[in-house]
């Protein structure tokens, strides 16, 4: 082993441990990793920044775009909708829900339409008397079960798909893959809707919850004539804060102040409400002409007026909120919004709100105001799981450009499909329609490319160079080989598969997939097979990930809002790990092998 093949393997394995522990955003970590082997000289700067130009790079980016405008069409919702409403049995409505689901799923981003069905599933679920824990982990399932059968399905394949293009290889077509993916998804919604739907769990949804827990939740101080602060600001009044306990809105007769503004004014015969930890309302008994009420007649819902509501929204991988204290990204001058509760493994996290380190997955509890609708649709932070009414400035497009958007967007796939076009050309030709007929601004357009993303992509990209040029990704190929030589070629697909998926569990799909893709070819070359059969593998194992609510952003954006623990993904997805595992290896075995 020479010198950069083992700086290449170490700086890998340092890259992996941050990201399973998730020091800091995927992006940011891929990108400090290629800038280390570009730093002594394992690659060049051409070879660094030529992700940033790849062709797959550039069709994810298109795609961000033609999912944003297909999600504001508002047209999947509403099909996924009617369908939901007609079934007549919990199982009879998951099914026609996933299958839609599944071949939406396969043409567009499955993080849009995850997003946008959770809330409409959870109302469902309510108006049925359904536990949602029951619909939306098949939800997210059902929509990685779809990304995997077009070349379009998930930014992982398009990824692949450049990496096969970038070394000289034929790319894959739109549907190169679903001749190896589709028995697999096929068995995994058979699976969803017969095994899996008896071993999900049957949880009360947070929302549910709130209500029962009111008193866990609030705590009431009476604002008396004598209080020295009478008619100064919060932060004058010192209420700003306190050790513990967080001022969450103010009850004045009639009216409700929330979220609560540093120059909010104190009046007499306020009722103060705080959420935090009780214990410490205490520390406030030192402040004259306050009253604290042993309990309070004021629920959550209460709290809701005209402009503001209590809404979800769970925590992002991406977001810059990550590993920062509540009190630290000024959230309520930010969203508009108080925090009211923060849960984590369904378990509301008993500290003071403004001290809690926010990790990707936790649930947040907000009284919001006015402003947050807004001002969330322009946040990569979180996503919002409660249905939202219609802003203003957020309504839906009008019918004949939902329309225009959904055919054009059909054409340009059969374009595709004959050939006609590249899958890069096509998107981008659309995306210059969207704006000619002016059914995306360019403004809209900016705030639907996820950014993060595509550093990502592109950094992983001089990664999996590094591993090529070095040798490192050879090296290992070899390696792999002798641990599965007992068991043939099956042996090496197996062990190819399993560890992209472990990978995809402890990382990002996308990063498994670039460090898999070189060591696939190596091994495939020294075992004398087609390398597209062991390409197709390590895509199809970089996206499935069933096992945690970490490993595909889907997973994580259903966690809190089904009241999931850890291991409910375990329990339901290692059933699934191993149908689409093995149908996928079998398909690949009796294809190319």
């Amino acid at each position: 082993m020479t010198w950069e093949m083992g700086f290449v393997l170490l700086v890998v394995l340092v890259m992996m441990i941050c990201l399973f522990k998730e020091v800091a955003r995927p992006d940011i970590i891929v990108f400090v990793a290629l800038i280390a082997f570009l730093a002594v000289g394992i690659i060049t700067p051409e070879e660094a920044i030529s992700g940033f130009s790849n062709e797959g790079m550039l069709t994810v980016a298109m795609l961000f775009v033609i999912a944003g405008v297909i999600q504001k069409s508002g047209l999947v919702e509403r099909s996924v909708a009617a369908l939901l409403g007609k079934g007549k049995s919990e199982r009879r409505s998951l099914f026609r829900f996933l299958v839609p689901i599944s071949g939406a799923s396969a043409f567009l981003n499955n993080t849009p339409i995850v997003v946008t069905l959770t809330p409409i599933v959870r109302e469902w679920c309510a108006d049925h008397n359904i536990s949602p824990s029951k619909f939306l982990i098949p939800l997210s399932y059902a929509s990685i079960l779809g990304g995997i059968l077009t070349l379009m399905g998930t930014s992982t394949n398009l990824v692949v798909h450049g990496l096969l293009l970038e070394r000289g290889m034929e790319g894959y077509s739109l549907f190169t893959l679903a001749q190896v993916s589709l028995p697999a998804s096929l068995i995994g919604l058979v699976y969803l809707v017969t095994v899996g739907y008896r071993i999900l769990p049957d949880y009360k949804p947070l929302n549910k919850r709130s209500g029962d827990e009111r008193k866990q939740y609030l705590m009431e101080v009476v604002v008396e004539n004598h209080f020295p602060a009478v008619n100064r600001t919060v932060e004058e009044a010192g209420l700003r804060n306190l050790e513990g306990v967080y001022l969450l809105a103010i009850a004045r007769s009639k009216d409700k102040v929330c979220p609560v503004k540093n120059s909010t004014t104190i009046k007499a015969g306020d009722r103060l409400i705080f959420t935090g930890i009780i214990s410490k309302i205490a520390e406030l008994q030192d402040k004259k002409g306050l009253t604290i009420k042993t309990g309070t007649d004021v629920s959550l819902e209460q709290l809701e007026n005209g402009h503001g509501r209590l809404v979800e929204v769970v925590v992002s991988h991406q977001s810059s909120l990550l590993h920062r204290k509540i009190k630290e990204t000024q959230f309520r001058a930010t969203f508009d919004a108080g925090v009211v509760a923060v849960h984590r493994n369904n378990e509301r996290i008993e500290s003071k709100i403004g001290d809690i380190e926010l990790r990707a997955g936790d649930t947040l509890l907000l009284l919001t105001g006015a402003d947050f609708q807004e001002r969330a649709a322009q946040s990569k932070d979180f996503y919002v799981v409660t249905p939202l009414k219609k802003h203003p400035l957020l309504n839906k497009m009008s019918g004949w450009k939902a329309w225009t958007a959904l055919l054009s967007l059909v054409a340009m796939i059969g374009l595709v499909t004959m050939n006609a076009l590249s899958m890069f050309t096509a998107m981008s030709i659309l995306v210059v329609f969207y704006l000619l007929c002016k059914i995306v601004t360019p403004d809209e357009a900016k705030q639907n490319v996820q950014f993060h993303v595509l550093l990502l992509i592109a950094s992983a990209f001089g990664i999996g160079q590094a591993l090529f040029k070095t040798g490192a990704a050879e090296w290992v190929a070899r390696g792999l080989i002798r641990l599965s030589d007992p068991f043939g070629i099956f042996g090496a697909l197996v062990l190819l598969y399993v560890l992209t998926a472990l990978f995809t569990e402890m990382i990002t799909n996308n990063a498994a997939a670039v460090l898999m893709f070189p060591i696939a070819v190596e091994a495939a070359n020294r075992l004398g097979v087609e390398p597209m059969a062991f390409v197709i593998l390590v895509t199809i194992g970089a996206s499935a990930s069933f096992l945690s609510p970490i490993g595909y952003q889907t997973n994580l954006i259903v966690y809190g809002p089904g009241g999931y623990r850890f291991k409910d993904y375990l329990k339901v997805g290692l059933p699934l790990s191993f149908l689409v595992m093995a149908s996928t290896i079998w398909m690949v075995d009796w294809i190319w092998i």
